[in-house]
C-alpha cells in the first residue's frame, strides 16, 4: 500500500525524520509530499526543502520526495493512488488540530489518517520553534 507524509517541512526536522522512518516500515511505499501552509510564512524555497527531504531520506528505498501546491490534500491522493495518509503527534495539541482533519479527508475521499506517535526524545522539537529561533 501507498501512504503520503504531507507537511510544509519548512525546515525537516529529526522528527519528521522519525516518523517517515516508521511510516517506511509499515507500507510499500511513502511519499513526503511537501504542501504549502497558508499559516505558515515559508523560510526555505520549495526546491530547498525537496532536495533536504531527498537527502533526509537517501537511505530508505521505498520513500519518495513529491510536491503540491493549490489542491485539496486528498485530491494529490487521489491521483497518485495513495490509500493512507501519515501523519505525526507530538501532543494531544497536535492530535486536536490534526483529529478534524483527519475526519473530514475520510469523508471527503475515504482515505483514512495513521497518526505515529512521536518519539518521546524528539516530541518538544517543532519546525515553528526552529523558525523562530534561528539566528539566535
Amino acid at each position: 500500500m501507498r501512504a503520503v507524509f504531507p507537511g510544509s517541512f519548512d525546515p525537516a526536522t529529526q522528527g519528521h525524520l522519525d516518523v517517515v522512518r516508521r511510516a517506511a516500515g509499515l507500507f510499500d511505499e511513502v511519499v513526503m509530499c511537501v504542501l504549502t501552509n497558508p499559516k505558515k510564512a515559508g523560510r526555505l524555497p520549495l526546491s530547498e526543502r525537496l532536495a533536504l527531504l531527498s537527502e533526509m531520506t537517501s537511505d530508505l528505498p521505498n520513500v519518495t520526495v513529491d510536491s503540491s501546491t493549490g489542491r485539496l490534500l486528498v485530491d494529490y491522493c487521489r491521483d497518485a493512488g495513495v490509500g493512507v495518509i501519515v501523519r505525526g503527534a507530538r501532543t494531544t495539541r497536535d492530535l486536536g488540530h490534526e483529529l478534524p482533519m483527519a475526519h473530514m479527508n475520510r469523508h471527503l475521499s475515504g482515505i483514512d489518517t495513521l497518526f505515529i506517535p512521536a518519539d518521546p526524545s524528539l516530541a518538544h522539537i517543532s519546525s515553528t520553534l526552529i523558525t523562530s529561533t534561528r539566528g539566535r
